[in-house]
C-alpha cells in the first residue's frame, strides 16, 4: 500500500496542469496514474492509442488553444468569468513557455466584426475567440517537455488502470488499480478524459454522486477546397459559428475547423468515428470542419454516451468504419461511389473511408439541421454547399454527464475533485488545463 498527498487519475491536459501547479509547492507528494502508454510509445501505436495515455485525447489533436471563456467548456458555470479569463491567460502563457507559437488568430477586431456582421445576415452567430494553433505535428514535442519537467518531482505511472475510487466516511482516501493495488492519498483528482467518461459515470453512481446530463453532439465532418473558407480562416483560423435550424430549432455548430488539414479516423473504444487534423509544417488543398447537432434529452434518458456510440456503430455496420458522401449525392437521395467522388472537385484526404449514404445512419432531425446549416454557411462563404463538398460520418463528441461540483471542482465527497473533458467540465485543451489549476490551487490552500 502506497501513500501520497495527491493522486491524479488521468494524464491528459487537466491532469498534467494539476500536477504542474502542485509541483511548485515543495513537499507535496503527487502521483499521476493513467491506463494508457507514455508519449513515445503512443506515437508508435497511432491510431489505436488516440484517446488515452500521456497527453490524453489531445495528444493527436491539431493543437488549437482556444482563448475564450465562451468556448471549450463549462468553467464559467462554476467560477466568475473574470477568474476564468485570468486562468486562461495563465495556462496559455505556460503553453507559450513550453513552445507554443506566439502568433494568435482572431485578434483583428475590425475584420472579426466584419465576418460577424456577414454571419448575422446568413442567420449565423460568430463566437469571437482568439486562437493559438500549435499543430498536430508539433503537439507531441510539447507533451514530452511537460513529461521531462514533471518526472523530476512527480511519480508518473503509465499503463496503470484505476478500477475504483476509495472513500471512507464521506472523504476520499485513495484508489484501487485493476491489478488490486491500493494507493492511498489525502486528495484524489479524477481527470479521466473522454476515454474514461463511462468509468467515471459508473463510479459516480456507485458512490451516489448526483449528475446532470450534458447535450449529445452528433454530426459529420465536412471537407471542401481550402479557398472556400480562406476569407474566414485567414482571420479567425477557426470560425466558431452557431445556427438554430428552422425545422426543429436545434442548435447546430461548427467545431474543430482544420485549415489546409486532413480528415482522420478516431477510435472510441468499440466504435470508429471521424475527426480532423491540421499541421504546422505541411498543408493539404482542403479545409475540414465538424458540424454538430446538440440535443438535450429529458428524463428518463440518462445515457448520452451510449446514444452517441449507437449512432456511430450504424456507420461502422454499413461501411466497416467511416462513410464519405458527396453533398450532391445526399441531396439526390443516392449513395456516393468512388467514381462520382473522383470526378468531383474535392479529393478526399481520408482514403480509407467508404462511399455510402449517410441518410441510413443519421436521424432525420440531425440530418435536417446539418443540411440547413450548410445552406446558411453557403451565404457566408459561397461554395460550402457545393455538390462536390464531402461529408464524413459520423463525428460524435462523447461528453460525460456532469457531477454536482463546488467552485473548486470538488464533488460531494470531501477531497475528491473531478476535472477536464471526461468529467463533463470542459471541452477543449485550454479550459481542461485551467480546470486542473483550479483543483490544484484548492489543494495547495488546504495543505498550507
Amino acid at each position: 500500500m502506497k501513500q501520497h498527498d495527491v493522486i491524479i487519475v488521468g494524464a491528459g491536459p487537466a491532469g498534467i496542469f494539476a500536477a504542474l501547479e502542485l509541483s511548485k509547492v515543495e513537499g507535496i507528494k503527487v502521483v499521476i496514474l493513467d491506463k494508457g502508454s507514455d508519449i513515445e510509445k503512443r506515437v508508435g501505436e497511432v491510431p489505436r492509442s488516440l484517446l488515452c495515455g500521456w497527453g490524453g485525447a489531445g495528444a493527436f489533436s491539431d493543437g488549437k488553444l482556444t482563448l475564450s471563456t465562451e468556448v471549450g467548456g463549462q468553467l464559467a458555470s462554476y467560477i466568475p468569468d473574470e477568474e476564468v479569463e485570468r486562468l486562461i491567460k495563465y495556462v496559455d502563457q505556460i503553453y507559450v513557455d513550453f513552445g507554443a507559437p506566439k502568433k494568435v488568430y482572431g485578434t483583428n477586431e475590425e475584420e472579426v466584426n466584419r465576418i460577424a456582421r456577414a454571419a448575422m445576415l446568413a442567420d449565423l452567430k460568430l463566437i469571437p475567440s482568439a486562437i493559438r494553433h500549435v499543430g498536430t505535428d508539433q503537439w507531441p514535442a510539447m507533451l514530452r517537455k511537460f513529461r521531462e519537467v514533471l518526472q523530476k518531482s512527480v511519480d508518473i505511472r503509465m499503463e496503470t488502470a484505476v478500477s475504483s475510487i476509495l472513500t471512507r466516511e464521506g472523504k476520499a482516501t485513495g484508489v484501487e488499480t485493476s491489478s488490486g493495488e491500493v494507493i492511498e492519498g489525502r486528495y484524489v483528482i479524477i481527470a479521466p478524459g473522454r476515454e474514461g467518461a463511462d468509468w467515471l459515470l459508473e463510479e459516480a453512481r456507485r458512490l451516489d454522486l448526483e449528475s446532470v446530463n450534458n447535450p449529445v453532439d452528433v454530426g459529420v465532418r465536412v471537407e471542401l477546397p481550402a479557398p472556400v473558407l480562406e476569407p474566414l480562416t485567414s482571420v479567425t483560423y477557426e470560425p466558431k459559428l452557431i445556427f438554430y435550424s428552422p425545422s426543429f430549432d436545434d442548435k447546430v455548430r461548427s467545431f474543430c475547423v482544420c485549415p489546409y488539414g486532413e480528415v482522420v479516423t478516431e477510435y472510441n473504444d468499440t466504435v470508429t468515428t471521424v475527426n480532423g487534423h491540421s499541421y504546422a509544417a505541411k498543408k493539404t488543398k482542403n479545409t475540414n470542419f465538424a458540424l454538430l447537432v446538440s440535443t438535450t434529452f429529458t428524463e428518463p434518458f440518462r445515457e448520452p454516451i451510449t446514444y452517441g456510440r449507437y449512432i456511430a456503430s450504424l456507420s461502422n455496420l454499413l461501411s466497416g468504419s467511416v462513410i464519405v458522401q458527396r453533398l450532391g449525392d445526399l441531396k439526390a437521395g443516392r449513395r456516393s461511389t468512388w467514381s462520382r467522388i473522383e470526378h468531383g472537385l474535392v479529393e478526399p484526404t481520408l482514403k480509407t473511408a467508404t462511399p455510402g449514404d449517410l441518410s441510413f445512419v443519421l436521424p432525420y432531425r440531425h440530418l435536417t439541421g446539418i443540411m440547413e446549416m450548410l445552406e446558411a454557411m453557403d451565404k457566408l462563404a459561397p461554395g460550402v454547399a457545393s455538390r462536390h463538398t464531402l461529408l464524413y460520418g459520423v463525428e460524435v463528441k462523447f461528453y460525460s454527464s456532469r457531477l454536482r461540483l463546488t467552485p473548486s471542482l470538488e464533488t460531494d465527497i470531501t477531497n475528491l475533485f473531478t476535472i477536464g473533458d471526461g468529467a463533463g467540465v470542459t471541452r477543449g485543451l485550454i479550459q481542461a488545463s485551467a480546470s486542473g489549476v483550479v483543483a490544484a490551487r484548492e489543494i495547495i490552500k488546504r495543505s498550507s
